[in-house]
């Protein structure tokens, strides 16, 4: 299914945004302020992914884009990258009926080939029992990396027309990981960090960005609210005028 892109065209605009891409960060300090162990902040903030994919299936988003695991997180101290690691394969164990039940779709992308079988096993299977649901696609970023994206992309690219030098954008996009969503409208950074921290890195590129200093295990509907009443007031111009973005609503 091909979407379209804004650098090519001008996308349609809603007032809830189509796709919102969030990365949960502040798990970690949230438990530290609270004298707990890092991973309690790690499984509070599970808790605050099961509310707020409630929340964007209510309010009708279609696709929720999250990231969890960078390809830099490895850098983490081993035993949190452990713990971290049995997190995902509990909640995936624990999850996927339900998510299946309510109609959301799961897709895990990333550089699953440094995961555990077992996990690799789970994601594949959750995927597979999920694939036809409509209401919601939720997209856990596992081993990700914006770089990472396009590097696979053009390679996959390139392996596809040998021989050849030249390409375009629309020739690359079918091999993006999250090729099968529309780029993200709302892009949503929890924890007082303002960066994109090579996350979707391509996709990102005319998004709305949105930061906030509530850490993720406190992030629920009422916050993802505000965030989208913030996008709401922003004026999505794609490169034009604002004179023609009003001729247009008017045109329409």
């Amino acid at each position: 299914m091909s979407h379209q892109s804004s650098t090519q065209t001008i996308p349609d605009v809603a007032s809830i945004p189509r796709h919102i891409a969030i990365i949960m960060d502040g798990n970690g300090r949230w438990a530290t302020q609270r004298f707990l162990p890092r991973v309690a902040g790690h499984g509070k903030g599970v808790e605050a992914v099961r509310d707020v994919v409630e929340a964007c299936v209510d309010r009708g988003v279609q696709y929720l884009t999250l990231f969890a695991f960078s390809s830099e997180n490895w850098r983490r101290p081993a035993e949190e990258v452990s713990l971290l690691m049995r997190l995902f394969v509990t909640a995936l164990e624990r999850e996927v009926a339900k998510m299946h039940a309510n109609g959301i779709r799961l897709k895990v992308v990333g550089d699953l080939t440094r995961f555990d079988p077992k996990l690799q096993q789970l994601i594949a299977l959750a995927e597979r029992r999920t694939a036809n649901n409509t209401r919601l696609t939720l997209t856990i970023c596992a081993n990700y990396g914006g770089r990472w994206d396009i590097m696979q992309a053009v390679r996959k690219m390139v392996v596809a027309a040998p021989g050849r030098s030249e390409f375009t954008e629309e020739e690359l996009a079918p091999h993006l990981a999250m090729a099968y969503a529309p780029e993200p409208d709302l892009f949503i950074r929890t924890g007082g960090e303002e960066r994109i921290s090579n996350f979707l890195l391509w996709q990102l590129a005319y998004t709305e960005l949105y930061f906030t200093d509530t850490y993720w295990p406190d992030f629920n509907g009422a916050a993802l609210d505000e965030a989208i009443a913030s996008y709401q007031h922003r004026e999505r111009r794609f490169g034009r005028t604002s004179e023609q973005v009003v001729e247009q609503k008017k045109a329409s």
